[in-house]
């Protein structure tokens, strides 16, 4: 299965998150959602994204999206990174990678690559960026700005 691009309908998948529940992106029907991809908690450049993405989160909540930050930490790993820095939204745990390689976000050595997604209402991919470097993220004006043209 090709990783999805604008257009295709996003992959379900259900992972174990913050919280002490699971999150299954089908359940979020109705509403936009971002997917945050990121490499790793406790790590310079993760932190200032989720950071950002938390001091921005009314941005997001005021088009009625729902963040979902995901990587391959266990839960544990992502409620203690949470804990520290108070994220406002949850943070998922793909350890086996499976939903990564879904969505294309793997490197060639098997690490997660920062990428995001907006899937619509409708459970369409409505933007992609897949990073090539882990060195940068994509700012959240752009982000709120491609969830506003799903709207």
């Amino acid at each position: 299965m090709p990783s999805p691009g604008v257009g295709d309908p996003a992959p379900d998948f259900t992972l174990p998150g913050t919280g002490g529940r699971d999150y299954t992106l089908s359940s979020y029907r109705g509403h936009p959602v971002l997917l945050v991809f990121y490499p790793g908690d406790n790590t310079p450049v993760c932190t200032e994204q989720l950071g950002e993405y938390t001091t921005d989160v009314a941005q997001f909540e005021g088009l009625g999206a729902q963040v979902l930050a995901i990587s391959p930490q266990s839960v544990e790993s992502h409620e203690q990174f949470s804990g520290e820095f108070g994220f406002a939204f949850p943070l998922l745990a793909d350890e086996d990678k499976s939903v990564g390689e879904l969505y294309g976000v793997l490197g060639p050595l098997g690490f997660y690559r920062r990428s995001v997604f907006v899937v619509d209402g409708d459970g369409v991919v409505r933007y992609a960026r897949r990073s090539r470097t882990n060195a940068t993220y994509r700012p959240t004006d752009e982000l709120v700005n491609a969830i506003k043209a799903t709207l």
